[in-house]
């Protein structure tokens, strides 16, 4: 869909610098570009030419289990979600869930309430904790909550494709 692919490259270039800083910031040695066609160019070199935005429809006693959407070598850092439903009108329950796991300490929850046409940008794979010696890097996984009632939908806009 044009206007999807659209949106992939508009949201991928507003977060090319800041994927930049995060990668300067965890010793990535990762440069991204400003355009996605590039970035999607070395993933078909790579042998990853699966598209990856999704459509998601949770329904009554659906969730979405912790995981990280990474789906090759060359992936980039960052993901969007967009809620199209409207919490309490079409659905209950269906929260947004991140988790940060971090060396030697207990995991954190995050609970992200999002509304109808909101996106939320967050990162795939890891986060960075500032610490004495510069940044550390965290383990994050999302996920969503059980749907209670309702359905929920949301598009998924992930700026790497899959093998």
């Amino acid at each position: 869909m044009p206007v999807i692919q659209t949106m992939r490259e508009s949201l991928n270039s507003d977060l090319v610098a800041i994927a930049n800083h995060w990668s300067k910031l965890a010793n990535l040695g990762v440069v991204w570009r400003g355009q996605l066609s590039e970035f999607l160019q070395t993933n078909a070199a790579a042998g990853q030419v699966r598209p990856t935005p999704l459509m998601l429809n949770y329904q009554q006693g659906d969730y979405n289990c912790l995981h990280q959407d990474k789906y090759g070598e060359h992936y980039f850092p960052f993901q969007a979600q967009m809620l199209l439903s409207e919490p309490g009108q079409d659905f209950e329950g269906g929260e947004f869930t991140l988790v940060e796991n971090r060396p030697r300490q207990q995991s954190r929850v995050s609970v992200v309430p999002l509304q109808q046409g909101q996106v939320l940008i967050f990162p795939n794979q890891f986060g960075l904790k500032k610490s004495t010696r510069g940044f550390n890097r965290t383990q994050i996984r999302h996920g969503v909550s059980t749907i209670t009632a309702g359905n929920r939908t949301c598009l998924e806009l992930i700026f790497h494709d899959a093998i």
